[in-house]
């Protein structure tokens, strides 16, 4: 006998954006442990830091104790986070943790005394969906419900600029949201894309208030938090769905590799693809102090083989390092708050470059 629950929802995460969720769900006993199933829990206890969670509108909820909330089992890696894993099983009446403001669900491994322990939860079901008009049976949900599929080849030849950075908290979404304004207000269609890192809508929601034609994630292609292995098929789809006729064809497409880029969430698979790097137009990096820009360029010389267009972050928040960019290092540097123009420049500049050289080939 199938044993179901119906429960009313106080809180949709939005790393269940793809099953998209109505608050009256019904509760199925038997939880599959996999990334990407969608579990509804109680909360257990409150916390006065790092206690709230984004909604599937991008709007950030206060979490309490009784709060009933639908989430994401997934893992997390974060220097500046909490670290956690999916179980390797999972009951009706588990404790649980939330992991991440996207709603990710694991146990949690580590935890930055910076934001102290996570929310505690308890477990009270898979939430199930009937994907079939007419289904009496529901399944357990999935975010690879209705996903981006993976692609195995990029299809698309639509210039990327890739944002990267040392770690976490390096300023990459700043520059990438000043990147997508600057150019669009230059009279570019600028599509923008988070290809790694752990579900969160916050930062591609800024680049499409910043005027981006279109946005996705990861979650979008089914994915609660990136690892290596899946990320070079999952970047592939998202950005042959980017520049697709579907998504407005794009003159170019802003894409941040959330992380770092010697980080546990597959940044470095990208930067070594081919395929992927053969549409990179620019390069930016995003770097907390001058150790971190001296190791970015060594990383990229050496491993990845790609240049560096531009060094943004920290470290160029004022003259000191950014003499030590020019002075040692050889290379540009312009503020993602203080000198977006700058910004924008050195990467147009490389833009155009790339257009002109793929013109003069096809010419030939």
């Amino acid at each position: 006998m199938v044993v179901t629950t119906r429960v009313r929802l106080d809180r949709i995460a939005s790393s269940t954006k793809n099953a998209r969720l109505a608050p009256d769900v019904i509760l199925g006993a038997e939880i599959p442990a996999e990334e990407g199933r969608i579990l509804a829990v109680r909360i257990l206890t409150d916390k006065s830091t790092y206690n709230t969670v984004e909604d599937v509108t991008g709007r950030m909820m206060s979490l309490r104790s009784g709060d009933v909330l639908a989430g994401t089992l997934g893992s997390r890696r974060a220097l500046r986070g909490y670290a956690g894993d999916v179980p390797a099983s999972v009951a009706v009446g588990d404790t649980i943790e939330v992991l991440n403001l996207g709603g990710i669900l694991g146990r949690c491994t580590s935890v930055n005394p910076d934001i102290g322990p996570p929310f505690k939860a308890e477990v009270l079901g898979a939430v199930l969906a009937f994907p079939e008009l007419g289904d009496r049976v529901g399944r357990p949900a999935s975010i690879r419900d209705g996903a981006v599929p993976a692609a195995a080849t990029l299809a698309a030849s639509t210039p990327v600029v890739y944002v990267a950075g040392t770690c976490m908290n390096a300023g990459k979404t700043v520059a990438a949201t000043e990147l997508v304004r600057g150019l669009s207000r230059r009279g570019l269609r600028v599509a923008a894309a988070k290809l790694t890192g752990v579900s969160l809508m916050r930062d591609t929601l800024s680049m499409l208030d910043a005027g981006a034609v279109a946005a996705l994630t990861f979650n979008d292609a089914g994915i609660a938090s990136t690892h290596p292995g899946q990320t070079v098929g999952v970047a592939k789809g998202l950005l042959n769905r980017l520049a697709s006729r579907q998504a407005g064809q794009p003159d170019l497409i802003v894409a941040e590799l959330g992380d770092g880029i010697l980080g546990e969430y597959g940044v470095q698979d990208i930067l070594q693809d081919g395929e992927l790097m053969s549409v990179g137009a620019a390069h930016v990096m995003a770097a907390p102090d001058p150790v971190a820009c001296w190791g970015a360029l060594e990383l990229y010389r050496g491993r990845f083989h790609l240049p560096i267009t531009v060094f943004t972050g920290p470290a160029t928040d004022n003259q000191v390092g950014r003499d030590f960019i020019s002075g040692v290092l050889g290379h540009k540097s312009h503020n993602a708050l203080r000198d977006a123009g700058g910004l924008v420049d050195a990467v147009q500049a490389d833009l155009e470059r790339r257009l002109a050289a793929a013109s003069a080939g096809a010419e030939r």
